[in-house]
């Protein structure tokens, strides 16, 4: 059974930083790209970023682009992104998801498996 665990999220004040991380378990996580999407009330999920199975390759949001930075440990099992300069535009819930293939992916209907979600929430 693949699972994924979110951690890290909490409340900021804005212009802070949180690192959010993903473990997993259950497949060979090496295989696999991972993403990141986030989901504000009221407003639909969101792609924020990706990273390729080998972190050959990443993909940013442009509305997160030069702030999140994902990176991913492949002996850990971990995915993480690391969020700077926060707005209270960036308050949503984070998920994190597993890719179908190595490739990097900015559709959700690319991705199998998604964890329970952390809340972030940056105040003003």
């Amino acid at each position: 059974q693949v699972q994924l665990v979110e951690s890290g999220g909490g409340l900021v004040q804005a212009g802070g930083s949180l690192r959010l991380s993903c473990a997993t378990s259950g497949r060979t996580f090496s295989s696999y790209a991972m993403g990141w999407f986030r989901q504000a009330p009221g407003k639909e999920r969101e792609f924020v970023a990706a990273i390729s199975s080998s972190a050959g390759s990443r993909a940013y949001a442009d509305s997160v682009k030069g702030r999140f930075t994902i990176s991913r440990d492949n002996a850990k099992n971990t995915v993480y992104l690391q969020m700077n300069s926060l707005k209270p535009e960036d308050t949503a819930v984070y998920y994190c998801a597993g890719g179908s293939t190595w490739r990097v992916a900015t559709d959700r209907r690319e991705y199998d498996y998604w964890g329970q979600g952390t809340q972030v929430t940056v105040s003003s």
